[in-house]
């Protein structure tokens, strides 16, 4: 799933992008009387939706999934704030690096995915804040250097990992 923001210039940008077993609109249980993204499914996806008294009931009764709830949004509140840190310090060559490593879920549990399904350029550029032809500069240059291959998806290699941590 993607989630986006839209300005009210109508410019779009990617806030976030999920992975199975990821929490969405999670906003709703906080009051807020309007959303402020839009998610769309970009694989295919199922969809568990749930009430929002009915969420505050099992959030209130069963503690494991409270607890793993708790877990997901203080996660991604680091990882926001981390984005924010990579928009404004980092090149774009290093923001693409990270988002595919992200996406790979490097860090996030023991065997990382190592292929990804298709992702556009476009989606990736609106992902990190570049323009789809900085995207495929250095999607040929990670290529070219073995760093990942794509044909059918996007292989994500850990050689990878030395873009983002050389400074």
């Amino acid at each position: 799933m993607k989630i986006t923001a839209i300005s009210a210039a109508g410019k779009e940008a990617i806030i976030a992008i999920l992975g199975p077993g990821d929490f969405f609109g999670e906003g709703c249980l906080t009051g807020h009387p309007f959303r402020m993204g839009n998610a769309t499914s970009i694989t295919l996806s199922t969809v568990l939706v749930i009430d929002k008294s009915e969420m505050l009931r099992v959030l209130h009764e069963q503690h494991d999934l409270s607890d793993l709830f708790i877990d997901f949004v203080l996660k991604r509140k680091i990882r926001i704030e981390e984005d924010l840190v990579d928009q404004l310090f980092n090149s774009t060559e290093k923001r693409l690096a990270r988002a595919l490593l992200l996406l790979a879920r490097y860090g996030k549990q023991e065997q990382p995915e190592t292929v990804l399904p298709k992702v556009s350029q476009q989606t990736l550029a609106e992902t990190i804040g570049a323009t789809p032809t900085q995207v495929k500069l250095f999607m040929n240059k990670f290529k070219k250097l073995g760093f990942i291959k794509y044909d059918d998806g996007i292989h994500v290699y850990n050689s990878l990992l030395s873009v983002v941590l050389h400074d």
